[in-house]
């Protein structure tokens, strides 16, 4: 695996599990075996670096939710909800709900990352919720786009709180209910 790719997931990993300002370089250079200077020809900044991490978990998550096709509107919302469910199961946080949380001290360039993340997150969204409403398998009063950004909120808020707990079921759990709550 490339050197690159090594700094990725380890950083990657970090973020889910410390946050963005919970590492330093020196931490992944001691757990990769290599040398700051290392880090720094692949990533000059830690803000490139961060950047790079928003950018590829981004490309990850819409390739996962390009999968996500050719099933009804609940089947996608729970497949959706799994994706979450998942990255927790694995002693993890959504790498971008964790910087969400630090994003005053993100650097501007990882910030509008961020927001392109959670609005891509919620224009797939949209899309399955105003099908499912067309084909009357879904129900929610508002707007698709709305009701996208509440789904998002909680999920990711449903994820600190099922940490914070050391319980997956307490995320599946919201989960399942803000599904079955939009099911007709």
């Amino acid at each position: 695996m490339a050197t690159d790719e090594r700094i990725l997931d380890l950083a990657e990993r970090l973020v889910q599990t410390r946050g963005f300002n919970g590492f330093s370089y020196a931490d992944i250079a001691a757990s990769l075996g290599v040398t700051k200077a290392s880090l720094h020809y692949h990533f000059p900044a830690k803000a490139e670096l961060g950047r790079s991490l928003i950018v590829r978990y981004e490309s990850n998550f819409l390739a996962a939710l390009a999968a996500i096709k050719a099933q009804g509107a609940v089947q996608r919302l729970k497949r959706y909800a799994g994706i979450y469910a998942d990255v927790l199961r694995d002693g993890r946080m959504c790498l971008c709900g964790m910087l969400a949380a630090e994003y005053a001290t993100l650097p501007k360039a990882m910030q509008k990352e961020l927001k392109h993340f959670f609005e891509e997150n919620e224009r797939w969204l949209a899309q399955v919720l105003e099908e499912g409403r067309r084909s009357g398998e879904l129900e929610f009063a508002g707007a698709p786009r709305e009701v996208a950004s509440f789904l998002v909120s909680s999920l990711e808020g449903a994820m600190m709180l099922a940490r914070s707990h050391d319980q997956v079921s307490r995320f599946t759990s919201v989960a399942r209910r803000l599904i079955e709550e939009l099911s007709t």
